[in-house]
Parts: structure tokens; C-alpha cells; sequence
């Protein structure tokens, strides 16, 4: 099924688990690090500049943001790990992130966000076990590939069997917004979960 990506628009923003209403599509969610790109890579997929806000400030994103394109929302995660919010208002976060995979929801696939350049976080890790665990479908997104040369790129690509369980059995995605490397590879996926739905 071909989707046009223009068409994509904000639907709305919840600061708590209890606001979101029922599914009543199928869901596909980001999930990542602050400033990990979510928003970033929300906009490329969708070819557009500014439909999700793009912060420079880390933990900008502190609702669940929902997004609509036909049949399928598109749900932005708030970023996690960020150091310098309170206790409290990590806890919102994680209430709002849990709260939001672990509910009856049609939640068709999550892309996870996972800076290349980085060895991942240990909330990268958890996360990842955390959708292992639950049997949730989902791709890792390596973020900011472009900024790796061909050595640089191998050598994460290596280092991450050691550091992301079974990362060789997942699928993963090396993405950049500025050379648009996967995006097309992104929404292949998309539309395939978009058809799926339509039969």
C-alpha cells in the first residue's frame, strides 16, 4: 500500500497515561534516548519540516505525541535518560512509556532509536529487553550514521553484538537525516504493516 506522506498531520499530545484514549487504529511508536533524533526522523519519514518539533534541548519531548496518516498513528515517545529532570517527573515519563506499551493497544511495531556513535545506554538496553520480553515486534534505528566513516560505522556495527542482546537476530536500520539513508528502507516497513492491515 503506497502512503502519502504529505498527508501525515499532528493529532494531539498527552501528558498522562490516563488522557489517551482507546486504540482505535493500528499504532506504530519511536522509542529512544533524548535527543536520540525521534522527531528528527519523524519529519524525514513523513517529508516534512516541522510536523514534529525538533528541540535542541534534550527532554524537550514530555508528552506522548500522536500523529495521522490514513489507517495507522504514528505515537512519539518521550525521550527517556535524560539526567537533568527531577525524580518525579522521570517517573511521569516512564509511567507515560510503560503505561502506553504495556496497554491493550494495537501496537503493530516499534522503531527503537539507538545513536550509532554510541556504545547504548543502559536504558537502551532495558528498553530493548524490555521489548524482547514482552514479545512486542520491533527495529533498531541506528541514528546519526553519517557521522561515522566506513571504519568508524563497522567497528559499532561489530561492538554491538556485544552490547545489544541478541542484536545480530534483530533488524536493524543505520538511518541519517542528512543523507537520507534508510529512510526508504522505513517506510517499506510502514507500508507493509499499512497493507497487513488492509487484508
Amino acid at each position: 500500500m503506497k502512503l502519502n506522506y504529505n498527508k501525515a498531520e499532528f493529532y494531539s499530545s498527552y501528558g498522562k497515561f490516563s488522557q489517551i484514549p482507546p486504540s482505535e487504529n493500528i499504532e506504530i511508536a519511536f522509542a529512544g534516548h533524548s535527543n536520540v533524533g525521534k522527531s528528527t526522523l519523524i519529519n524525514k519519514l513523513f517529508n516534512r519540516k516541522n510536523l514534529a518539533r525538533v528541540s535542541s534541548v534534550p527532554g524537550k519531548t514530555a508528552t506522548i505525541n500522536f500523529y495521522k496518516l490514513e489507517n495507522i498513528y504514528f505515537v512519539d515517545l518521550p525521550g527517556y535518560g535524560y539526567a537533568k529532570v527531577s525524580k518525579s517527573e522521570k517517573e511521569r515519563w516512564s509511567g507515560l512509556i510503560e503505561g502506553y506499551l504495556s496497554a491493550d493497544r494495537d501496537i503493530r511495531l516499534v522503531f527503537m532509536l539507538v545513536d550509532m556513535r554510541h556504545t547504548p545506554t543502559k536504558d537502551d538496553v532495558h528498553m530493548i529487553d524490555y521489548l524482547i520480553d514482552t514479545e512486542m515486534p520491533f527495529v533498531i534505528v541506528l541514528t546519526k550514521a553519517d557521522k561515522l566513516n566506513k571504519t568508524e560505522r563497522a567497528k559499532r556495527m561489530e561492538a554491538f553484538k556485544d552490547e545489544i542482546p541478541y542484536f545480530s537476530d534483530i533488524h536493524s536500520i543505520p538511518f541519517s537525516s542528512q543523507t537520507f539513508e534508510g529512510v526508504e528502507e522505513l517506510r517499506k516497513i510502514v507500508e507493509d504493516i499499512a497493507t497487513d492491515d488492509e487484508e
